[in-house]
């Protein structure tokens, strides 16, 4: 059942404002895919109907978006314009999102580190404007990035200036078109027209020709086995982009309407409405950011705004015909040139240098590997460098954690005792969580802290709730080289987690039961028994490690 919002008037205002919005944007985005107006038409209305019905943000605007509209055109040149099996890819796209919704995938999605995402948002935007410089110059360049660019020379050597000056003042209309007038007329939707008329005077102007009206064809799935890789391939990466793309813009509705979106309810209905856009031939969409604010500044708040925004534009496509044949090709490359140059991540650009270097330069990474290579190797590597360089200062944080005794050693009786015994022992606090990234230089840190005269090494891991198998190992590592040396190792304070872990390795097989203590305190008032036994001749060699506590006295 669809609940109206307590302020209807407001969501049916905002839906009918995002849905003039999105006719230009749907119909450039439709042809840049190469399949055609129409299909971003009918993307826009069925994503935008079933995404706002079932998804986990209401004040949201879905349809077509310059990173899914990348993806698609790179298919279609890819599959030698089979319309069918990009089709195909697009409800594939669809199902795996609703797959990610159900497995809660959504809630990870959002863990992609932002220099990755401002990369890859400002890759994107570089290649559809690259994309459409060779059709502002009054071309048609080859598909892909490296053709376009390739490309670029003899457009040069061949400008169509009624052309360039038609698509530069659509850009220059969409950008400086009064924000007086914008409440009524968005500056998108001026452009399209004033270009559109302009256009009507202008001899040899390439334009979209006739194009089909009525509501759209049932288009079945297809499968062949010399193209399914690559319908496979897309669609993987049409529903993470998707996903990405979708709840990212639910950030920025929710910090607008002071809300908190359902990420995986969120995904399960764009997953919809992309599977039902491409059953019916309309391109896949996802939460379009500049959409959904309008929506929201215009006074939708819920579920209806986005429906309503779909209906507009139905009853657009129900007579549009006639009237979107004449729409220049360069009305649209200017449309979507803005589309482009909005999508970089300016923001962050103006900014980056004052930053961490690492950012910039991951940034910049990624951003290369999405126009020269494509973007699920870009988001891929990126976020692995990204987890890397983190793992990389976290275990520097982990290292400066583990501290020497007596220098921090806060409880009076405790620092009495290792202030009296301090010359034969050595107390290191584990000061954090011990992961991977630190566990290859613990050893040597502690190495590094222990002198000749020490003959009794105390770890405490009261402040470790938990460790991984490599730290695991680099204790026991400790344990193996100070034994070696003659040492005795005395353990406090495990944690049920870290004791799990180092009973799986068999860590506790190499120190003695005895030696293991609940406390630090009681591990300490052990070790001044081991040394004062010491001193008169009666000390003992210390056997294996277990992970209980055990009772105060020399053995």
């Amino acid at each position: 059942m669809i609940k109206l919002t307590n302020d209807l008037r407001g969501d049916i205002t905002g839906g009918i404002t995002a849905g003039i919005v999105a006719l230009p944007l749907a119909l450039a985005l439709g042809v840049a895919s190469g399949l055609g107006p129409m299909a971003g038409l009918y993307g826009a209305i069925l994503v935008g109907f079933f995404a706002a019905f079932l998804g986990g943000t209401p004040s949201q605007i879905s349809g077509p978006t310059g990173p899914m509209v990348v993806v698609l055109a790179g298919l279609f040149a890819s599959l030698s314009g089979d319309a069918t099996l990009v089709f195909t890819a697009v409800m594939l796209a669809g199902l795996l999102q609703i797959v990610f919704g159900f497995l809660g995938i959504g809630q990870y999605i959002r863990l992609v580190p932002y220099p990755v995402i401002s990369g890859f948002m400002s890759g994107i935007g570089a290649i559809i404007i690259i994309l459409q410089l060779g059709r502002l110059l009054g071309h048609e360049p080859p598909s892909g990035t490296i053709g376009a660019l390739e490309y670029l020379p003899t457009a040069l050597s061949d400008i169509n200036f009624g052309t360039l000056l038609i698509g530069v003042g659509t850009l220059i209309i969409a950008y400086k078109w009064p924000a007086s007038l914008g409440k009524y007329v968005p500056g998108a939707l001026a452009a399209l027209v004033i270009g559109t008329i302009v256009g009507l005077f202008v001899e040899n102007l390439p334009v979209l020709g006739q194009i089909p009206t009525g509501l759209p064809s049932l288009h079945l799935p297809v499968f062949d086995q010399s193209t399914l890789f690559l319908v496979v391939e897309a669609a993987v990466v049409l529903a993470v982009l998707g996903c990405i793309d979708s709840l990212l813009t639910s950030l920025v509705a929710d910090n607008m309407t002071r809300t908190r979106h359902d990420s995986n309810r969120e995904l399960v209905g764009q997953g919809v409405g992309n599977t039902i856009a491409g059953l019916f031939g309309g391109i896949a969409g996802a939460g379009a950011t500049m959409r959904t604010v309008i929506n929201i500044r215009s006074g939708g708040s819920g579920r209806l705004s986005g429906m309503v925004h779909s209906l507009v534009l139905l009853a657009i496509v129900m007579g549009l015909g006639g009237l979107a044949s004449h729409i220049p090709h360069a009305v649209l490359a200017g449309i979507l040139v803005k589309v482009g140059l909005d999508i970089i991540d300016w923001s962050y650009i103006t900014k980056a240098h004052r930053g961490p270097r690492w950012d910039l330069a991951l940034m910049l990474l990624v951003l290369g590997m999405t126009v020269f290579v494509d973007l699920i190797t870009a988001v891929a590597a990126g976020v692995v460098l990204a987890a890397l360089a983190f793992v990389k200062q976290l275990a520097k944080v982990q290292l400066d954690a583990i501290k020497v005794m007596p220098e921090h050693l806060d409880v009076p009786e405790e620092a009495a005792i290792l202030k009296k015994i301090g010359p034969s022992v050595n107390l290191f606090d584990f000061g954090s969580p011990l992961s991977f990234g630190a566990a290859a230089d613990v050893g040597h840190h502690v190495r590094e802290n222990v002198k000749n005269e020490v003959s009794i090494l105390l770890l405490d891991f009261d402040r470790v709730p938990f460790m991984d198998v490599s730290a695991a190992r680099a204790v026991d590592t400790i344990i193996t080289d100070a034994q070696a040396a003659g040492r005795k190792i005395l353990i406090s304070a495990l944690t049920p987690k870290v004791k799990q872990v180092l009973d799986a390795l068999d860590v506790k097989n190499t120190v003695s039961e005895a030696h293991i203590f609940e406390t630090r305190l009681d591990a300490l008032k052990y070790a001044e028994m081991m040394v004062d036994n010491a001193k008169v001749g009666s000390s003992k060699k210390g056997d294996s490690v277990s992970v209980v506590g055990g009772a105060p006295s020399p053995t």
